[in-house]
């Protein structure tokens, strides 16, 4: 079915108009910034905005200028902004998480080293009082006497 001229700029003006709200950011519940929304927001056939059909050239307008405000950081479907911020966070995370293993594995080796020295400082003192008991030639210090604070001899 053939549409007039004056048909096919009210066509236009609604699509221009829905491409607007679209793209402030205005999405309708159960939508995307996306060809689909804005031919039900518009009242358009969706197909139209396809191939050689007469609203080709708006679908492109449309996509560039979605393109020109991801490509400045502005993302106007809400659902798109919060996917990107999780995704951010999800690297961060994934950042944090990957030092946190790196200090458990660092720690872990120094846990195992220092019980190692323990251990080898443990056995050289046993060999030490053994081969001190062995000799018998090691004076035995008295042992220290208790004296009252404040006396001098």
């Amino acid at each position: 079915m053939r549409i007039t001229a004056a048909q096919r700029t009210e066509n236009e003006n609604r699509i221009r108009a829905a491409m607007d709200r679209l793209l402030r950011g205005e999405i309708p519940p159960g939508g995307t910034c996306d060809i689909k929304t804005l031919a039900r927001e518009s009242a358009v056939d969706r197909t139209a905005f396809y191939g050689t059909r007469p609203y080709a050239h708006l679908r492109e307008e449309f996509e560039h200028r979605l393109q020109s405000l991801h490509a400045v950081g502005d993302i106007p479907d809400p659902r798109d902004a919060q996917i990107e911020r999780l995704k951010t966070e999800i690297t961060k995370l994934k950042a944090r998480l990957a030092q946190a293993d790196s200090t458990v594995e660092e720690l872990t080796d120094f846990r195992t080293q220092a019980l190692a020295r323990l251990a080898a400082q443990h056995e050289e003192i046993v060999h030490l009082r053994a081969t001190a008991t062995a000799a018998n030639r090691v004076t035995r210090l008295p042992a220290a006497r208790s004296t009252s604070i404040g006396s001098c001899s």
